[in-house]
Protein backbone atom coordinates (compact mmCIF):
# COMPACT_ATOMS: atom_id res chain seq x y z
CA UNK A 1 0.00 0.00 0.00
CA UNK A 2 1.15 3.51 -0.79
CA UNK A 3 -0.03 4.94 2.52
CA UNK A 4 0.10 3.86 6.15
CA UNK A 5 -3.30 2.75 7.40
CA UNK A 6 -3.73 2.81 11.17
CA UNK A 7 -6.22 0.77 13.21
CA UNK A 8 -7.89 -1.08 10.35
CA UNK A 9 -11.39 -2.45 10.93
CA UNK A 10 -14.46 -3.68 9.12
CA UNK A 11 -17.87 -2.10 9.59
CA UNK A 12 -19.49 -5.49 10.25
CA UNK A 13 -17.62 -5.56 13.61
CA UNK A 14 -18.17 -1.87 14.33
CA UNK A 15 -21.91 -2.00 13.60
CA UNK A 16 -23.06 -5.55 14.37
CA UNK A 17 -26.48 -6.44 13.05
CA UNK A 18 -26.16 -4.00 10.15
CA UNK A 19 -25.69 -5.23 6.60
CA UNK A 20 -22.32 -3.55 6.06
CA UNK A 21 -18.95 -4.92 5.00
CA UNK A 22 -16.54 -2.03 4.48
CA UNK A 23 -12.79 -2.16 5.11
CA UNK A 24 -11.84 1.12 6.78
CA UNK A 25 -9.27 2.49 9.19
CA UNK A 26 -9.10 5.14 11.89
CA UNK A 27 -6.23 7.11 10.33
CA UNK A 28 -4.26 7.32 7.09
CA UNK A 29 -0.82 8.83 6.80
CA UNK A 30 -0.11 9.84 3.21
CA UNK A 31 3.37 11.34 3.08
CA UNK A 32 3.28 14.14 5.64
CA UNK A 33 -0.54 14.42 5.63
CA UNK A 34 -2.73 12.68 8.18
CA UNK A 35 -6.45 12.08 7.75
CA UNK A 36 -8.58 10.84 10.65
CA UNK A 37 -11.89 9.05 10.61
CA UNK A 38 -14.57 11.21 12.21
CA UNK A 39 -14.24 10.95 15.99
CA UNK A 40 -17.27 10.83 18.27
CA UNK A 41 -18.29 9.60 21.70
CA UNK A 42 -16.85 6.16 20.89
CA UNK A 43 -13.46 5.52 22.44
CA UNK A 44 -10.82 3.54 20.57
CA UNK A 45 -11.98 0.31 22.26
CA UNK A 46 -15.53 0.72 20.92
CA UNK A 47 -17.14 1.90 24.18
CA UNK A 48 -19.56 4.82 24.04
CA UNK A 49 -18.73 7.77 26.32
CA UNK A 50 -21.02 10.67 27.19
CA UNK A 51 -24.54 9.57 26.30
CA UNK A 52 -26.66 12.73 26.42
CA UNK A 53 -23.62 14.93 27.12
CA UNK A 54 -22.20 16.73 24.06
CA UNK A 55 -19.19 18.11 25.96
CA UNK A 56 -18.22 14.64 27.20
CA UNK A 57 -18.52 13.26 23.67
CA UNK A 58 -16.35 16.09 22.34
CA UNK A 59 -13.74 15.50 25.05
CA UNK A 60 -13.64 11.79 24.23
CA UNK A 61 -13.39 12.55 20.51
CA UNK A 62 -10.42 14.85 21.11
CA UNK A 63 -8.69 12.26 23.31
CA UNK A 64 -9.00 9.85 20.39
CA UNK A 65 -7.80 12.51 17.92
CA UNK A 66 -4.64 13.04 20.00
CA UNK A 67 -3.92 9.30 20.24
CA UNK A 68 -4.52 8.67 16.54
CA UNK A 69 -2.38 11.62 15.47
CA UNK A 70 0.44 10.39 17.70
CA UNK A 71 0.15 6.89 16.25
CA UNK A 72 0.54 8.48 12.80
CA UNK A 73 3.59 10.49 13.92
CA UNK A 74 1.72 13.79 14.23
CA UNK A 75 0.70 16.16 17.03
CA UNK A 76 -2.36 18.27 17.80
CA UNK A 77 -0.44 21.35 16.68
CA UNK A 78 -0.14 19.81 13.20
CA UNK A 79 -3.91 20.02 12.71
CA UNK A 80 -4.78 22.28 9.78
CA UNK A 81 -8.51 21.70 9.26
CA UNK A 82 -11.39 20.48 11.40
CA UNK A 83 -15.00 19.94 10.47
CA UNK A 84 -17.38 19.68 13.40
CA UNK A 85 -20.82 18.13 13.04
CA UNK A 86 -23.50 18.60 15.72
CA UNK A 87 -27.09 17.38 15.72
CA UNK A 88 -28.56 20.39 17.54
CA UNK A 89 -27.62 24.07 17.56
CA UNK A 90 -27.79 23.95 21.39
CA UNK A 91 -24.70 21.68 21.37
CA UNK A 92 -22.54 24.28 19.64
CA UNK A 93 -21.22 26.00 22.78
CA UNK A 94 -20.40 22.92 24.87
CA UNK A 95 -18.82 21.11 21.91
CA UNK A 96 -16.83 24.08 20.60
CA UNK A 97 -15.72 25.08 24.11
CA UNK A 98 -14.41 21.56 24.74
CA UNK A 99 -12.65 21.27 21.39
CA UNK A 100 -11.25 24.77 21.89
CA UNK A 101 -9.53 23.67 25.10
CA UNK A 102 -7.75 20.89 23.21
CA UNK A 103 -6.77 23.16 20.30
CA UNK A 104 -5.77 26.28 22.26
CA UNK A 105 -2.98 28.01 20.35
CA UNK A 106 -3.29 25.71 17.29
CA UNK A 107 -5.53 27.99 15.15
CA UNK A 108 -6.85 25.43 12.62
CA UNK A 109 -9.36 26.29 9.92
CA UNK A 110 -12.77 25.13 11.12
CA UNK A 111 -16.14 24.42 9.58
CA UNK A 112 -19.21 23.68 11.70
CA UNK A 113 -22.32 21.96 10.45
CA UNK A 114 -25.68 21.16 12.03
CA UNK A 115 -26.90 17.82 10.70
CA UNK A 116 -30.09 15.78 11.09
CA UNK A 117 -28.23 12.83 12.56
CA UNK A 118 -25.03 10.83 12.73
CA UNK A 119 -24.32 7.09 12.42
CA UNK A 120 -26.10 6.21 15.68
CA UNK A 121 -28.80 8.13 17.57
CA UNK A 122 -26.68 8.56 20.73
CA UNK A 123 -24.00 10.39 18.76
CA UNK A 124 -24.59 14.14 18.96
CA UNK A 125 -21.23 15.35 17.64
CA UNK A 126 -18.43 14.26 15.34
CA UNK A 127 -15.13 15.89 14.43
CA UNK A 128 -13.22 15.31 11.22
CA UNK A 129 -9.51 16.20 11.32
CA UNK A 130 -6.75 16.73 8.75
CA UNK A 131 -3.17 17.41 9.78
CA UNK A 132 0.10 18.10 7.99
CA UNK A 133 3.39 17.17 9.62
CA UNK A 134 6.02 19.85 8.93
CA UNK A 135 8.82 18.69 6.61
CA UNK A 136 11.45 19.13 9.33
CA UNK A 137 9.49 16.78 11.63
CA UNK A 138 8.33 14.19 9.07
Amino acid sequence: MAHTRIRKFNTREMYPGKDMDNDLCMAVRAGNRVFLRGQTGFDLDGNFVGAGDPAAQADNAMKCVKILLEEAGAKLEHICKVTIYITDRAYREPVYRTIGKWLKGVYPCSTGLIVNGLALPEMVMEIDVEAVIPADEA
